[in-house]
């Protein structure tokens, strides 16, 4: 089996999944969760979500083609998707959100705030595009960055502020956008020829 390893698609997918997870953005909901809870099991927390975002990436196409979906158009509804989140982001509003978690366990965390629909679509849509592996980095490194934040929550609050926090919000909001496009018109192209 020949290994691809790209730094190109590596940077990207990153970029993606770290736009998509947005962690930093997430810890207003942390910091909740942690303050009503008391302790989160952050490295439990970051291996469940891999797992699952992993998991999805080898199974999630035969689970498409077991329902009659190519992995073009659940890559193109995955560019929508990805495009509305975009929004949220950039334009600070709420589109559609999961009530907030009640509890700090794997559950809320890994899964939907860490590997949630945006995640997984997202998954898809970049396997549409990009070779496994460089994925498989993609996903390891926003896992190890996840940990940290969620280890360091309460000092990248006091960092940060919220200021901070909407604006790195914003910014990853507009290269979300600008990947959703590109996702899209590519594979739009391949499902129309």
């Amino acid at each position: 089996m020949d290994l691809n390893f790209d730094i190109r698609q590596i940077a990207t997918a990153t970029m993606v999944l770290f736009a998509v997870i947005d962690i930093l953005g997430s810890v207003p909901i942390i910091i909740t969760l942690r303050k009503k809870v008391g302790h989160i099991q952050s490295g439990k927390a970051s291996i469940v979500a891999a797992c699952i975002m992993v998991a999805f990436l080898f199974v999630g196409e035969e689970i498409l083609n077991l329902i009659g979906i190519d992995v073009n158009s659940f890559a193109v509804a995955g560019a929508l998707i990805i495009f509305f989140l975009a929004i949220e982001m950039i334009l600070g509003i709420s589109l559609y959100r999961d009530d907030e978690p009640e509890s700090a366990s794997v559950v809320p965390i890994a899964f939907p705030l860490i590997a949630g629909a945006g995640t997984l679509t997202s998954l898809l849509s970049l396997r549409a595009e990009y070779h496994v592996e460089n994925i498989i980095v993609a996903i390891v490194a926003n896992t190890i960055f996840v940990y940290l934040v969620l280890k360091s929550s309460k000092k990248i609050e006091k960092v940060l502020g919220k200021g901070g926090l909407n604006v790195i919000r914003k910014v990853f909001g507009v290269i979300l956008m600008a990947i959703a496009v590109k996702l899209f018109t590519t594979n739009i192209n391949q499902l129309l020829s």
